[in-house]
């Protein structure tokens, strides 16, 4: 059954299965048939637009990013082989497989009983991320109890965490009642949460570095094509500087200019399409909520895969830049064994938390990014070993010269490591601890949500690209 499940999971990607759920979803709440069909058609087709910007973009830029680590010279243990390695082993192993059935079984239930107000199964497949975790349990402790347990929990965690951004996710990049899911991709915008008040007060939020002030102080400069192009530029620049005397290099250069800068200017018009998907539903939620009493309507976020939000101007920005600096924090801190490779390209993925938090103050987002990124690759070096074994054991091959391998998108995860070390342990005191500790975050939220989400939207606000006159 469980294998007929990953086949059946394997040949329906997202772009089928989240317009099945949106046609369903706006028919259950009582939308026209044509316009139903109409929205799940524009989901489709936004989904299956990012996957093809982002998987033309992908080749163009790696080979770049590879040569700028090779430029550096670094020689670490652990090569970071990326999250695509990352999922085939996670859906390889045994609790990988499990997880598959007990997740969607799982996820459904917790919205159906109203425990969360996001509807998580519509992007399935980044469930990955808590079964390569489950997996590392399990071959150290041999237990499929613990190593479900853990997996369970880590959805609970990253479900509570998922609803905490949702209206902020929602709000900034402008798709209604949605956020993203992936625990991998949401985890840093906790830090973020907690720690940008501290930058507000050493006045972070007065350095108004964002699209909107960029195109205005900037002019042509700060166009998003021309920024894009000038970025992949300096990445170009970077991840050639060892043969800047061939014509190749230069080749290179400003193909990844040119890309960059057309990711910029065709996001934009993919995202319009995909967000035209919820047009319909959202009217008909708002619709549906005002005949009920007041205070009874249930405000609910779709959970949607976080490509939806790859090209943003502030995000691919924030990402891109970020590269070559956790490049260089990967060779200056002290015992940390990771040098992340394939997955720097997946930083505009692992930012869109903070990007949206911030309202896309891009200062903020790289500030907190090389912080709990250079926290994670501590991580990363702890959980190498058991990784790699995992690894081996269903045929995935070492690459040249590395002794270890890893994800530095997925298991660079500070708070989803302190779960996975209590599962690991077995102790059921700090097995308890995390689920105490997860019962008192969930009720603190769940009572105080609507003050919750506002606080955000002000925190938020303090950083506008106009006067804060309204905060």
């Amino acid at each position: 059954m469980l294998e007929t499940l990953q086949t059946i999971f394997n040949a329906f990607g997202a772009a089928i299965l989240v317009p099945i759920i949106i046609i369903v979803i706006a028919l259950i709440l009582k939308v026209p048939l044509k316009k139903s069909l109409m929205a799940g058609l524009s989901a489709g087709i936004g989904l299956q637009g990012f996957t093809l910007v982002i998987n033309s973009f992908t080749p163009i830029i790696a080979p770049v990013i590879e040569g700028m680590v090779e430029g550096t010279g670094i020689s670490l243990a652990a090569f970071d082989v990326g999250w695509q390695a990352t999922s085939i082993v996670a859906y390889s192993t045994q609790p990988g497989m499990v997880f598959l059935a007990v997740g969607i079984i799982l996820q459904t239930v917790l919205f159906l009983v109203k425990w969360t107000d996001v509807f998580q199964p519509s992007d399935l497949w980044n469930n990955y991320s808590y079964a390569i975790w489950g997996s590392m349990v399990f071959v150290v402790t041999d237990s499929m109890l613990l190593a479900l347990g853990c997996m369970i929990l880590l959805n609970l965690y990253s479900l509570l965490n998922s609803e905490i951004i949702a209206r902020r996710w929602s709000t900034y990049y402008g798709y209604p009642n949605t956020t993203i899911v992936g625990m991998h991709n949401i985890e840093p915008a906790m830090f973020g949460l907690v720690i940008d008040p501290v930058l507000n007060k050493l006045g972070f939020n007065k350095v108004k570095i964002n699209p909107e002030t960029l195109q205005k102080k900037l002019g042509l400069f700060g166009e998003p094509t021309v920024l894009g192009f000038f970025i992949g530029a300096l990445i170009g620049l970077i991840g050639n500087i060892t043969v800047l005397g061939t014509f190749e290099a230069w080749g290179s250069i400003l193909t990844v200019a040119v890309a960059t800068a057309a990711v910029m200017a065709i996001f934009p018009k993919v995202a319009g399409i995909f967000a035209n998907a919820f047009t319909p539903i959202t009217d008909a939620a708002r619709k549906s909520t005002a005949k009920r009493e007041k205070g009874s309507g249930r405000e609910w976020f779709l959970g949607i895969n976080d490509a939806a939000g790859f090209g943003e101007p502030a995000t691919l920005t924030s990402g891109l830049l970020l590269i070559p600096i956790m490049v260089l924090m990967a060779f200056i801190l002290p015992g940390n064994e990771v040098i992340p490779v394939i997955d720097l390209v997946a930083l505009p993925f692992m930012v869109q938390g903070l990007v949206a938090l911030t309202n896309g103050n891009m200062l903020k987002v790289m500030v907190n990014g090389i912080i709990w990124f250079s926290l994670g690759l501590y991580v990363a070096t702890s959980t190498a070993p058991l990784f790699t074994e995992i690894a081996m054991d269903v045929g995935i091959a070492l690459p040249a010269g590395a002794l270890l391998i890893t994800s530095f998108n997925v298991l660079t995860k500070p708070l989803a490591s302190l779960v996975f070390f209590a599962f690991l342990s077995g102790s059921p005191l700090w097995i308890g601890v995390a689920i105490v500790a997860y019962l008192i975050l969930w009720y603190a939220f769940r009572k105080n949500k609507s003050a919750f989400y506002d606080y955000l939207d002000r925190q938020a606000a303090k950083n506008d690209p106009v006067e804060e006159t309204a905060v």
